[in-house]
């Protein structure tokens, strides 16, 4: 019975105290250095600590003046109240105890604070020490990827530890009070699974690298980059790339950071693209994703050049992964069965992922696997799209081998109807052959009788050729009777000419009758000009008209009325007057007048007085010069 009531009154006493802890908000906590309690962790919210909205306060203040009595335990405070603004001034008290065995130390968790500044309780008052990941991982009093002071206990009483924190994004304000014992057994085994978690990205890396090289699928090599930026994003997170990859660096944190949670983000939405083809499978889906590279894209330079604020998980990076499992599961519902591990891996991503905003932006609160969500649920999407990729060969080779069986059966089907076919076209063959065969032999006797007809007609060609022959002879004869009859009337003369073209035509064949020859070279070849009625040089590419070297060349006159003009000069029939001239060619006098001066001069100084047709046509103008 006194056993009994001695645990009710246990129980009461731990319920009293603990409402006492919730809303004593003016208390302090002491840490007791106690051999058998190797750990405490303790967030804000039962810390003693104070806001600080000036950002002007210093220890001398804090220790003296009025803040003293601002440093308070507020149960109620949360990560997601944190001000990027102010200055959080933390105290924690530590009752010391020179009996003990082991060593200790106050650990800090969160390795993106980027300044703490401890005050260290000394014989000379407090020792200042700089922390945080804006100073270099060498100011570190431990080399390790949280900030760690260690704890005097050399002598009896209560030591006063100060911790003035400053940071540009949400800090979780959580210090861990332990053992050496205890820091080295966490350290090494959380260093242990960091060692496999990364060494499992590179050889995952490495893997859809060389299949990459081997098959050039960009499937591969986005997902190769999207496990390093992983891998990246992730030593960010733990401060495990700080530590090892830029120590001397802190100002390189934030943006790498950013820049990995961004290509994280740009190069799921590649792999998942191009893995669910979702511009064949789902094209509304494929516009959505590249409008969000191009909002992800923007948002990260305004983060890298404006506000590094955006530079940090927001709960909205979920979206992504949200539309990633949901187009999965759209295109795997649709029959898309390459898909069904690429689902199962991005819920579990889509998860982590959600757990990490939720417990970042501190809408839930913190726990070791809520911290560590993102890391599990990476290393398992990381093993099933990896299994997935393999799936998808073997899903692809399985419908290849059905495909190649059904092909085989199709081609058996094919050689079969194949060999009926060709015994039928070798009947038919047959059939026709022999009918061609004795149609040869009728067109054989159809082709003797063309023979005998073709001879006939030659012989007839022969004849028209000659007869031909002839009445082109009597027509150019009696052409030129016609033109060199003196008595022709005008109506007669324009039948023979009745235009610039006839007239053109006849001095070309009148001209160049005996062949041609070039007037710049003398060379005898020509070949056809782009304009009608001239010839270009093969030799030197002088261009000649038919008028050229005539008494025609140059003239304003229309040609056809020159050359009735050049036929009056020599014509006996009736003689007009250049009034009877004008009328009838509707031409001015004066240039009647001239043209049969220039004519009539021409011939004169040749000494020709009883001109014919072709003294006039074939006249060289030149030689009036």
């Amino acid at each position: 019975m006194n056993h009994i009531f001695r645990n009710v009154f246990i129980i009461c006493a731990l319920f009293f105290s603990f409402g006492r802890g919730v809303h004593a908000q003016s208390s302090d906590y002491t840490f007791q250095i106690n051999d058998q309690l190797d750990e405490r962790i303790y967030a804000i919210d039962r810390l003693t600590f104070y806001e600080d909205e000036s950002n002007e306060l210093e220890l001398s203040d804090i220790l003296t003046g009025s803040a003293s009595e601002k440093l308070k335990i507020n149960s109620d405070f949360s990560k997601n109240q944190f001000s990027t603004k102010n200055t959080y001034w933390v105290k924690v008290a530590i009752q010391k105890s020179p009996r003990s065995n082991k060593n200790w130390l106050l650990e800090f968790y969160d390795q993106t604070i980027d300044h703490i500044t401890a005050y260290i309780p000394s014989e000379a008052g407090y020792k200042e020490i700089k922390l945080g990941d804006k100073a270099p991982f060498g100011d570190r009093i431990i080399s390790h990827k949280n900030f760690q002071i260690p704890v005097q206990n050399e002598n009896t009483g209560i030591d006063t530890y100060y911790f003035k924190i400053k940071s540009s994004q949400k800090a979780d304000i959580r210090i861990a009070f332990r053992s050496y014992n205890r820091f080295i057994y966490y350290a090494l085994n959380e260093y242990f699974l960091y060692g496999i978690f990364y060494g499992m990205i590179l050889i995952i890396s490495l893997y859809n690298g060389l299949i990459y090289l081997a098959i050039k699928e960009i499937k591969y090599l986005y997902y190769v980059f999207y496990l390093l930026s992983v891998g990246i994003f992730a030593a960010c997170v733990d401060g495990i790339a700080f530590q090892y990859l830029w120590p001397n660096h802190p100002e390189w944190n934030q943006p790498i950071s950013g820049l990995s949670s961004f290509l994280i983000v740009v190069f799921a939405l590649l792999f998942s693209t191009h893995f669910l083809n979702l511009k064949r499978r789902f094209p509304s889906m494929h516009r959505c994703f590249q409008l969000i590279l191009v909002v992800k894209t923007l948002v990260f330079i305004v983060g890298i050049v404006f506000l590094p604020a955006f530079l940090e998980i927001q709960i909205y990076d979920i979206i992504p992964f949200f539309l990633i499992l949901f187009s999965s599961i759209y295109v795997w519902v649709k029959g898309y069965s390459v898909a069904r591990l690429f689902v199962v891996a991005y819920a579990i991503l889509f998860l982590g992922v959600g757990l990490k905003a939720l417990v970042h932006t501190a809408i839930i609160p913190h726990s070791t696997v809520l911290y560590y969500s993102l890391h599990i649920a990476f290393l398992v999407e990381m093993l099933l799209l990896t299994l997935a990729l393999g799936d998808r060969v073997k899903i692809l080779k399985d419908n290849r081998d059905r495909a190649l069986l059904r092909s085989l059966r199709q081609a058996e089907a094919n050689a079969q109807l194949k060999e009926k076919v060709n015994r039928e076209l070798e009947q038919r063959v047959a059939e026709r052959t022999e009918e061609l065969a004795k149609k040869n032999q009728l067109l054989l006797e159809y082709n003797r009788q063309i023979l005998a007809k073709d001879e006939e007609i030659k012989r007839i060609n022969s004849i028209l050729d000659k007869d031909i022959w002839k009445l082109k002879s009597q027509i150019k004869e009696n052409l030129q009777a016609r033109i060199t009859n003196k008595r022709m009337s005008y109506a007669d003369f324009k039948k023979i000419f009745p235009d610039s073209s006839a007239c053109l035509r006849y001095l070309e064949q009148v001209k160049w009758e005996n062949g041609f020859s070039c007037k710049a070279c003398g060379h005898g070849k020509f070949s056809k000009s782009s304009k009608i009625f001239h010839r270009r040089c093969s030799r030197c590419g002088h261009i000649e008209s038919a008028t050229a070297g005539t008494v025609f060349h140059g003239i304003r006159l229309p040609i056809e009325k020159a050359f009735y003009l050049s036929y009056t000069v020599i014509s006996e029939h009736d003689k007009l007057t250049l009034e009877e001239l004008s009328q009838l060619l509707e031409l001015r006098v004066n240039a009647i007048s001239s043209f049969r001066v220039k004519v009539k001069l021409q011939l004169e100084m040749k000494n020709i007085h009883q001109p014919e047709w072709e003294d006039i046509v074939l006249e060289r103008s030149h030689e009036l010069n």
